[in-house]
């Protein structure tokens, strides 16, 4: 079974960036001023494939209380992330690209960390909460393998009203913008996956360009500091 409307494929190449002039003008929803102690660089990727290495200096004030609802519709909050090594990063279902290829990415990454599979989740945060109810969450995360919480290389989804999506945003540094009219239209966000440990605290970045053997070297190295 496949979501309602699907996202668009991956034939449609078109970055977010590519939508056009008057479009580029379109205002930030969850501008976040991003304070020296932040990560350094968090390009607002246009869901085309990433390009920027992720870097990050002095202490991330990355994470924080949020409230959300999961793709099963049950209200959830930042205990979500306790006990559990967590990859949280934020995109949307009719992303073209970026999306599902950091979704299946991040699969492919947690398939290899052998018997720490099971301590590790994964975490979807939509930033378009007008078009991903939990019920197209659901369906979207279902139709990319990703069959839920639990399953092998399943996904947590959330989603919320667009002032719980802001303030998770805002407690993450992610910047967000809607760009076009229409019901075709897209959003540009921030591309970082944050690697929370099991108490909840960002430990460090990950990068879907570097490939899943590299991610979950990363992971098996963060677990084994812990």
């Amino acid at each position: 079974m496949v979501p309602t409307r699907k996202p668009r494929s991956g034939t449609g190449t078109q970055s977010h960036n590519d939508a056009g002039g008057a479009r580029a003008k379109a205002p930030l929803i969850g501008l976040v001023a991003l304070s020296a102690g932040s990560l350094g660089l968090l390009p607002l990727a246009a869901c085309g494939p990433s390009t920027h290495p992720v870097e990050s200096y002095g202490e991330a004030r990355i994470g924080g209380p949020f409230k959300m609802v999961d793709q099963n519709g049950r209200a959830v909050d930042q205990r979500l992330l306790l006990g559990k090594w967590s990859a949280v990063f934020f995109g949307y279902t009719y992303c073209p690209d970026t999306c599902p290829a950091t979704l299946a990415a991040l699969a492919a990454a947690q398939a290899r960390l052998g018997s720490a599979e099971k301590a590790f989740q994964v975490v979807f945060v939509s930033v378009d909460p007008a078009r991903d109810t939990p019920a197209q969450m659901r369906l979207y995360l279902s139709a990319q393998g990703f069959a839920g919480p639990g399953a092998p290389g399943g996904a947590v989804g959330l989603t919320g009203s667009p002032a719980e999506v802001a303030d998770m945003a805002k407690a993450y540094a992610v910047l967000y913008a809607k760009v076009g009219q229409g019901s075709d239209y897209q959003v540009q966000h921030s591309a970082a996956i944050y690697l929370m440990d099991p108490h909840g605290k960002f430990t460090r970045p990950l990068n879907e360009a570097e490939g899943p053997a590299a991610m979950a070297k990363q992971i098996a190295q963060a677990m084994q500091q812990d």
